[in-house]
């Protein structure tokens, strides 16, 4: 199991490294495009890179001593927020342009094959002049590519700056042939993925809670991800989700984040002393007469 960890870990920092490189290639060359003065262009490229180490260095070393915060505060504001907008952007940037890049070779591929193809089954043609390239469409479809690439980057700021306070209500409703009538009518409110930070602080989830309980639910679910990575936020959370009642109680689940950071049974524990059950598979082993049978 540690192994497999291992080559997952460095999977993903390969991976993390060849964007960070990628896009630091065509921030140069849109530099050499915008920036005729070559002496102005490596001043800045020489800040920019000194930016950038020193924001990893904080992000990574510095700040995490410190835990996360639950409020939204100047130091998030101006320093976590660009670096998360950059690690999004950057990562699923790369990630488009990598199936772009994949399947405009696969079709390559394809037509070099079918072309070759055809020529073994026809007669050579006599020579003469070959199909001239195409510059101008090589360099739109360059560009259609980086354009697309370039999305994530405002798709993660409409994430970051209004997507994640913009709260919308779905109403479901759900018809099931055999459902006794006594349910009908019954109603579920869920609230899913909290993700409790300085971008989703604490006031804002009890916003949510009083916004759901004004739904007047019969029953409330709470599908995972209450915290983003810092185990020391688990009982904020809690507490601001604890004021949630409904007549059949309020039960819930947990998520990757709970089991990436091992706060599953803390994080459970906590949400029992609040009268939230967590509901958890247990498997549990019976042996009798020489055999095991696990249970689930």
């Amino acid at each position: 199991m540690e192994i497999v960890r291992i080559l997952v870990m460095t999977a993903m920092l390969v991976i993390f490294l060849a964007s960070q490189l990628f896009w630091f290639r065509r921030l140069a060359e849109w530099g050499e495009r915008l920036i005729p003065n070559r002496l102005l262009r490596r001043a800045l490229a020489g800040i920019g890179a000194i930016a950038y180490i020193l924001l990893f260095a904080y992000m990574f070393a510095w700040s995490r001593r410190f835990g996360t915060p639950t409020q939204l505060t100047a130091q998030t504001a101006l320093l976590d927020a660009p670096f998360f907008w950059w690690l999004i952007g950057s990562l699923m940037g790369f990630g488009v342009f990598l199936i772009l890049w994949i399947g405009d070779r696969m079709v390559r591929t394809a037509l070099w094959a079918y072309h070759k193809g055809v020529q073994a089954l026809r007669p050579a043609p006599a020579a003469g002049p070959s199909d001239p390239p195409s510059p101008d469409r090589r360099r739109f479809l360059e560009r259609t590519a980086m354009l697309v690439s370039a999305a994530p980057f405002v798709v993660s700021a409409y994430g970051l700056f209004y997507g994640r306070l913009n709260l919308e209500i779905t109403r479901r409703r759900m018809k099931l042939p055999r459902l006794p009538k006594a349910f009908h009518g019954f109603r579920i409110a869920q609230l899913s993925d909290i993700h409790i930070g300085p971008f989703m602080p604490v006031e804002e989830i009890r916003k949510y809670v009083q916004i759901t309980q004004e739904l007047k639910p019969d029953l409330i679910m709470l599908t995972g991800d209450f915290i983003t990575w810092d185990p020391e936020t688990q009982e904020p959370v809690v507490e601001a989700l604890s004021a949630l009642k409904a007549p059949y109680g309020v039960i819930g689940c947990l998520g990757n984040h709970e089991l990436w950071y091992e706060v599953e049974d803390s994080i459970t524990q906590h949400f029992a002393q609040r009268g939230i059950r967590i509901l958890r598979q247990q498997n549990l082993v019976l042996r009798s007469a020489g055999e095991t049978l696990n249970v689930i």
